[in-house]
């Protein structure tokens, strides 16, 4: 047992027991070794508490040497005793040493372990945080990464003899710079080229070999121009098969992406997002002088200069409609480019998407895009402004925004408006003064340059060259038909053209068939470039070459000046937002902002509440109006063509006999027909004023334009249900059918509906005769009046009509020719001359009013006459035929208007809001009909609000995801 640090070790178990009071041990008291327990129960038993423990435990430790484990104790007196403490003091203080070696190298151990991960923490916090760009890599690519095989794809890699076989003779490079340094040097010298070369080499050949011939400084030049243009074919090929299989592995990666593997939320990429505000942009109709000055890459060249083959090639599929020399760009086409798993295209407002991989769709992505086009064209115009907006997604497309515009003209041919020129320059004009617009000028390198018309309009609008890229077509044409190439350097250096550009490029984009595919172009192209003396001549540089070139430099160019633009424009919108709220609180401080949509949401909730309260109309109030129209409606038909020639027989059966005849021909021809009418035309009046009342109930008068429209389409689409005009003819011939009067009552509302009737017509006549005879006495004294000519002899052929009348009361309705002659005379005999046609004229309105009165007088006496009636006392005195017919018409005008009324309220009024509702459905699809009918500064300023807000809210969620790709 040892004693260390207020502890007791037992040497035989390794067990430590604490020796302070009142501590339990670590371990069971069972598992001790038997000499700790002794220990412990000596110390537990200790009965003075005034010795401490540790003083009991050393006393104890010291009476250790007695036990027998120790050696024999040698005899007094032989000096053993002071050897035995010397032994036992070496031992404990070798224990000692031992235990702290321990420690210090526990100690050491973990001060080594903690500035370890000190050091470690200190060098992680000093390198920069790459969590922002966790976006760039998606959760999957780890899981892809464990199901890719590396063994097969580090067999797929090039192995690195082909890798060195494609790396140049590093020993025929340096005997070629040597020799351009020594051509240089003999340049400026003048001492012949190539001392030290020409020595070596011939040291190399065989002095014996008298036919060799040194080679000269021309051929070793053109030698030294093959092999460095080998090896840069070398290198281009294997980039281009690197590039290859890069693509197909980036396929593979967006396709699961695309699947969803995590099933995570699909971010919309930069180019979407940029896109997004350029599709608003063009929308928006700016005030406060707010320009849209967002960069995008702008299209223009000559017509048929091969501008649309350059979008294509970039875009990788024949998306375009092409025409032989005739004008196929109508109108700005925006096509947003970026890459994707699926070569697919998209129009902005369809849902549908167009498999570029496929024929058909080509071919139908085509025809809708021309078709868009001809649409966008006004009526008499040939180019319209209206952008088409299309999405080009695939793999390995370079992102960017690209506009088509129309191919510069310089002459208007037939069949286009005398103004197109004109509109194609203002329309490229307007794009291309964007001060952020990266210019795509196209120029035709088949004809001579001098012919081009865009190079003067670019620089017009860009004339130190800082946003234009120049672009060289067909150059396969120009090399063949020039007979100077040099011509062709010119043009790429600039040095041709007085306009300045950024960078220049040569491409060829196919051999002119329009069935051609994109790889064959391709194909085409690089192998003019490979076989070209242009490029093998050093007129062109590899850089300036091919599409696939092209485009990247586009895109670099694109980005570079979307970085340095984008946050001042998001400025710009933010100060124009800040005026819009100004003017808005200042004019508008207590209507809430209600742009065209959600106007129009509320007034189609109010134009539905008042369709609905069509269905509120009471039964009583349909009936009255239905009644009180119709009667107005066939009122005349009754009188003139029923009534008036039945009653002028002066007989009772003729009368009754000709009034069924005529009821019968009137309901089976025209009755139902104008009942039909009637209900139609009440249903549109009670809708109207339904809408009336509205307008007068704190409604806004800004929806005044919106529900007229609205009335009338529905009222023009309503088709009344015709097969009820059967049923309703059966319904009034048999209301006309019935003669029996039940009580007296009826009789009297018959003879009141009569006498009304007869005054009306009695007061009209009176009207009509007055126009005709002029003012009378009183009128021409107090009015200061006369009698036309005209009147004066009506006036005169009256009064001798009345004399008439006076002398034969029961007259029939027509005058003999005897009659006529006699009146003509008798005016003659006062100097009056009259036509027999005017004595007639005027003998039938008399005579009209003549008969009304005898009707009123007769209608009269039939107040009393319904007892005779009722006991159908025919040879009366009291026949009231005509009160009898009064109320056959008046019963029928009841039963039509119960009749039309039930089909108003179960059948019209609904199929009528139905009408409402798809005619609002309608309305609200057709942007142009809202903004036509729903107008004011108000609702334009509503409008630039909200444009502003959400193209500012765009932009910065553009800005934001730029900095992230940063």
């Amino acid at each position: 047992m040892l004693r260390v640090g207020g502890k007791t070790a037992c040497m035989a178990c390794r067990s430590m027991v604490s020796t302070n009071m009142g501590v339990k041990f670590p371990v069971p008291l069972q598992k001790l070794h038997p000499l700790s327990r002794s220990i412990h129960h000596r110390f537990s038993g200790n009965a003075n508490p005034q010795r401490p423990p540790h003083r009991m435990a050393a006393r104890y430790f010291t009476s250790m040497s007695r036990l027998p484990m120790r050696p024999p104790k040698p005899p007094r007196g032989s000096g053993g005793r002071g050897y035995q403490q010397q032994r036992n003091f070496w031992m404990v203080r070798l224990a000692t040493r031992l235990l702290k070696l321990r420690y210090i190298l526990l100690g050491g151990a973990v001060g080594g372990g903690y500035t370890a991960k000190k050091t470690y923490e200190e060098w992680k916090d000093m390198l920069p945080d790459f969590s922002e760009y966790n976006w760039v890599i998606p959760d999957f690519i780890w899981e892809l990464s464990e199901q890719i095989d590396l063994d097969k794809l580090a067999k797929a890699l090039p192995e690195m003899e082909e890798i060195a076989k494609l790396l140049p003779d590093l020993d025929k490079i340096g005997e070629n710079f040597a020799f351009l340094k020594s051509l240089l040097t003999s340049e400026t010298s003048g001492d012949p080229p190539l001392k030290a070369t020409d020595s070596s080499s011939a040291a190399a050949q065989d002095p014996s070999d008298k036919q060799y011939k040194k080679p000269s400084d021309k051929e070793k030049f053109d030698q030294l121009q093959e092999e460095l243009l080998r090896t840069q074919l070398k290198y281009q090929r294997m980039l281009e098969r690197l590039e290859k299989e890069n693509k197909e592995l980036r396929k593979v990666v967006l396709q699961k992406d695309d699947k969803g593997i995590h099933q995570r939320k699909v971010k919309k990429s930069l180019i979407d997002l940029y896109s997004e505000v350029l599709d608003i942009l063009s929308d928006y109709d700016a005030n406060y002088n707010t320009q849209d000055h967002l960069p995008r890459v702008v299209v223009v060249g000559d017509q048929s200069a091969g501008k649309t083959s350059v979008l294509e090639m970039i875009a990788q599929a024949r998306i375009f409609p092409r025409g032989s020399g005739e004008m196929m760009t109508r109108s700005p086409v925006k096509v947003t480019l970026s890459e994707g798993p699926h070569h697919v295209a998209m129009f902005k407002d369809s849902g549908r998407e167009f498999d570029l991989t496929k024929e058909d769709d080509l071919a139908a992505l085509r025809r809708e895009i021309e078709l868009r086009m001809r649409k966008s064209v006004k009526e008499g115009q040939t180019v319209s402004n209206e952008t088409i907006s299309l999405s080009v997604k695939g793999p390995g497309i370079q992102r960017m925004v690209l506009v088509d515009l129309p191919g510069v003209i310089s002459t208007v041919t037939a069949g286009m408006a005398s103004d197109t020129k004109e509109t194609i320059f203002s329309i490229s004009k307007a794009y291309m003064q964007n001060p952020n617009a990266i210019i795509l000028c196209i120029q035709d390198g088949s004809v001579d340059a001098e012919r081009s018309i865009v190079t003067d309009l670019v620089s017009q609008m860009d004339p130190q060259g800082k946003r234009t890229i120049f672009v060289l077509t067909k150059v396969d044409l120009a090399e063949k038909n020039l007979a100077s190439p040099n011509r062709i350097q010119q043009i790429v250096e600039g040095k041709l053209f007085p306009m300045k550009a950024l960078g220049y490029f040569a491409v060829v984009t196919g051999k002119g068939s329009t069935g051609e595919s994109i790889d064959s172009i391709k194909d085409y192209e690089e192998d003019f470039f490979q076989n070209s003396r242009l490029l093998r001549d050093g007129m062109l540089k590899a850089h300036q070459v091919t599409t696939k070139n092209l485009s990247l430099a586009v895109s670099d160019c694109f980005w570079k000046m979307v970085r340095e633009s984008v946050e001042q424009q998001a400025d710009v919108f933010k100060a124009s937002r800040f005026n819009l709220e100004t003017e808005w609180k200042n004019n508008y401080p207590r209507l809430r902002e209600l742009d065209r949509n959600e106007l129009f949401e509320k007034a189609k909730n109010e134009i539905l509440d008042e369709v609905i309260s069509l269905s509120q109309v009471t039964p009583q109030h349909w009936e009255a109006i239905l009644q009180k129209k119709l009667w107005e409606r066939v009122s005349t038909h009754v009188i003139e063509n029923i009534y008036l020639p039945a009653a002028q027989t002066m007989d009772s059966g003729t009368f009754n006999t000709t009034v069924d005849i005529k009821l019968k021909q009137w309901t089976d021809k025209q009755l139902p027909h104008k009942a039909l009418e009637v209900a139609w035309e009440t249903l549109q009046e009670e809708f109207a004023r339904f809408m009336a009342e509205y307008k007068g109930k704190d409604q806004d008068d800004i929806f005044d334009k919106l529900k007229e429209a609205v009335k009338d389409e529905s009222i023009k689409r309503h088709k009344w249900n015709e097969r009820a005009m059967d049923g309703l003819r059966v319904i009034q011939h048999n209301a006309l059918e019935d003669r029996s009067i039940t009580d007296k009552p009826q009789w009297d509302a018959a003879i009141q509906f009569m006498e009304e009737t007869l005054q009306s017509r009695l007061k009209d006549t009176d009207s009509v005769i007055r126009d005709m005879v002029g003012p009378d006495w009183k009128q021409r004294w107090l009015n200061w009046k006369n009698r036309s000519p005209d009147q004066h002899i009506r006036n005169e052929t009256k009064n001798e009509l009345e004399r008439l009348l006076k002398l034969h009361e029961d007259h029939t309705a027509y005058l003999a020719n005897d009659e006529v002659t006699t009146v003509r005379k008798n005016l003659e005999g006062r100097s009056v001359e009259v036509d027999p046609v005017l004595i007639k004229d005027t003998w039938h309105q008399l005579y009209r009013r003549h008969f009304l009165q005898k009707a009123l007088s007769h209608c009269s006496l039939c107040k009393r006459g319904f007892y005779y009636y009722q006991r159908h006392f025919v040879d009366s005195e009291l026949e009231c035929n005509d009160v009898v017919l009064f109320w056959r018409i008046q019963r029928m005008l009841v039963i039509t208007a119960n009749t039309l009324r039930q089909q108003l309220t179960n059948t019209e009024v609904r199929r009528l809001e139905k009408n409402v509702k798809e005619v609002l459905d309608d309305f609200g699809e057709d942007m142009e009909k809202k903004t036509h009918l729903i107008t004011g500064r108000r609702v334009q300023l509503a409008e630039d609000l909200k444009k502003v807000r959400e193209i500012q809210e765009k932009l910065e969620a553009f800005i934001e995801a730029l900095h992230k790709e940063k």
